[in-house]
């Protein structure tokens, strides 16, 4: 296999190159190399960020007739449980 250096790369495209690694959870090196097939010979890794969008759309399918419960309201909860765990007394709705 060859070595490839490139050289005088803006900082904001090594650090894009950084990112999308991380996304993909792989080294820049690796990602650098993918990147290289996937413009000259067009085999790629589906991009791991479109694959989380298609599933939380997705879901976000799936469960939009469903009631949710706010995020205060959940703490509320998670808080009474907790006290009557530790205290033994339902805790005081307010």
């Amino acid at each position: 296999m060859a070595t490839l250096t490139v050289r005088n790369l803006d900082d904001d495209i090594v650090r894009r190159l950084r990112i999308r690694a991380a996304e993909h959870g792989r080294s820049a090196e690796a990602e650098h190399r993918d990147l290289l097939r996937a413009a000259l010979i067009g085999e790629a890794t589906p991009p791991a960020r479109q694959q989380a969008i298609e599933r939380l759309a997705e879901f976000r399918r799936r469960t939009a007739d469903r009631a949710s419960s706010s995020a205060d309201e959940l703490l509320r909860q998670s808080r009474a449980a907790r006290l009557e765990t530790l205290t033994g007394e339902a805790a005081e709705e307010s």
